[in-house]
């Protein structure tokens, strides 16, 4: 487990952005009216990931913030 603010931001941007690329690769997005319930939770955990790499990165700057005081 990575306890530095530091390396959980660029872990969390890391699993965000394989999230994303992962998706556009690989996503058919013709679902032709049918629910692919894999697809509908692969695209809610890359929802939760890029939303939780958005929250690192404000605790990211505002530990820096409190840093340079």
């Amino acid at each position: 487990m990575v306890k530095s603010i530091k390396g959980q931001f660029f872990l969390s941007i890391v699993v965000a952005l394989g999230f994303i690329i992962n998706s556009f690769n690989y996503t058919d997005f013709s679902l032709r009216g049918e629910l692919h319930l894999p697809k509908l939770l692969f695209y809610l955990v890359m929802i939760i990931s890029v939303y939780n790499a958005g929250m690192l990165t404000q605790q990211y700057i505002q530990s820096r913030k409190e840093k340079s005081k």
